[in-house]
């Protein structure tokens, strides 16, 4: 039986003996590495868990080992570090810190999930609903609902949350081997075939790559963005997404904008993150940034009560970030120690966020400074900008603010398109497409978008 096979029926029937605490604290981690010679190898975390497992539970593995094989073991207990160590001795050889054969083998695979992140923790909200709907729907049927999944927004909002929770629920209820990577760990991943190995060549480290990336059952991707302009990486992505997508395998992709908005990436790779199902989650509205807030709180169990008018009060002005939302109740609790332990009231949570919400509400400030500025500088008002007139004074200084918008903050284009007078999102894509290829052949149009920046003050 393969070992991952046999260590989940493993964990399934030692989870019936234990609470779910004491199995989350002390096996929910823990990997089978081999059975050799009447020996049973089991990973765990840290060096504490030999010590505490072997204590308190040798009996119990050794019972419910030999229940699901069959056959008696003695248990040995390794971390990844012994695993090395084991390794190295073995060889007589020094391993170095470089990816190799040896050290392929010694490793067992990581999904390089974080368990903090799950369904049930995860606050559904109107802005979200979708995207957590379609989540849930790949989860319970991976490779066949929805692939692959791309799921967008602005940071801070939940994708990647909602992307371990995917991945989790999966290595829950199925025997699914699941990989999750940032697309940076993707890029080194790649560049890593390119060494050479204690033979001369780099085959192990091709193998290495192609084991990882096409060796698996679920591929997640975070910030897929982050490949744009490495035209390498993203043609072996293009090969390990067909290989993948062909037999069937799950691929779940983030990025902080839509297919259509990765300028950079090749059209055949746009063309396939929009074969399955594409979803957007937009920043919190107020019922759930509350409700975001009340659940920070109640997990937080923090010695004051918070009231609800300084809940109200962050809700109100903290509106694009999630992180930014939690992070305003750890700065107000924390003001309030640092005040000698002050009884936490709006006017105090209104003094120790002045700064924070300033930050929290930049990205409107830059929509209306750019505004402004451009304005100003083609002698009309911020009113015509904004307005519906069509006349060539007008709409073509207004073709370069929405292309400033667009290159200097995180909107999109139809917040982008509400932001002057309720454009069309198209409309504001063609407006900055139109800018962007003019600026390569017109030097003078070139020096004005600089000279713009310049008074924006971003160069």
């Amino acid at each position: 039986m393969n070992v991952d096979v046999l260590w989940s029926n493993f964990l399934e029937r030692i989870k019936d003996e234990l609470s779910p605490v004491l199995f989350n604290t002390w096996f929910s981690e823990t990997k089978l590495y081999k059975l050799h010679n009447e020996n049973a190898y089991i990973i765990v975390p840290l060096s504490i868990h030999k010590k505490h497992i072997m204590d308190n539970y040798y009996d119990l593995i050794v019972k419910v080992l030999s229940d699901v094989t069959g056959s008696n073991y003695d248990i040995v207990l390794w971390t990844e570090d012994d695993i090395v160590e084991e390794e190295e001795e073995s060889s007589g050889e020094v391993i170095n810190n470089s990816v190799d054969n040896t050290i392929n083998k010694a490793i067992p695979f990581r999904s390089n999930l974080m368990s903090k992140y799950t369904f049930d923790n995860f606050i559904v909200g109107n802005t979200n609903k979708f995207a957590h709907a379609a989540a849930i729907s790949v989860a319970e049927n991976p490779g066949n609902m929805y692939n692959p999944l791309f799921i967008y927004g602005n940071s801070g909002l939940g994708k990647t949350h909602l992307m371990h929770a995917i991945g989790n629920y999966m290595v829950e209820h199925s025997n699914k081997k699941v990989l999750y990577v940032t697309s940076d760990q993707f890029i080194q991943d790649f560049i890593s075939m390119t060494k050479k190995d204690d033979k001369g060549t780099n085959l192990s480290f091709i193998d290495f790559f192609k084991d990882k990336y096409r060796n698996i059952d679920v591929l997640i991707i975070d910030d897929i963005q982050f490949l744009s302009g490495a035209s390498g990486t993203q043609n072996e992505f293009f090969n390990t997404f067909n290989y993948l997508h062909n037999d069937n395998k799950q691929i779940i992709i983030s990025s902080d904008r839509s297919p259509d908005d990765l300028k950079v990436f090749e059209d055949r790779l746009k063309t396939r993150f929009c074969w399955g199902l594409t979803v957007n989650i937009f920043p919190p509205d107020f019922a759930l940034r509350t409700e975001i807030i009340k659940k920070k709180i109640i997990a937080g169990n923090f010695e004051q009560e918070i009231p609800e008018d300084v809940i109200e009060y962050i809700a109100s002005n903290i509106n694009t970030d999630v992180r930014n939302l939690e992070g305003s109740i750890t700065r107000v609790i924390a003001y309030s120690a640092i005040m000698g332990g002050s009884e936490i009231t709006l006017d105090l949570a209104i003094e120790a966020l002045k700064d924070y919400i300033s930050k929290g509400m930049g990205e409107k400030d830059d929509v209306h400074r750019i505004q402004k500025i451009v304005s100003e500088y083609f002698q009309i008002s911020v009113e015509d900008i904004r307005s519906k007139k069509r006349s060539s004074n007008i709409s073509f200084p207004r073709q370069i603010a929405m292309y400033l918008v667009r290159s200097l903050t995180n909107e999109s284009f139809p917040k982008i398109g509400t932001e002057f007078g309720g454009k069309d999102h198209s409309t504001v894509m063609h407006s900055v497409e139109k800018i962007e290829n003019e600026i390569k052949v017109n030097k003078d149009l070139a020096n004005i978008i600089e000279k713009l920046k310049k008074d924006i003050g971003v160069v």
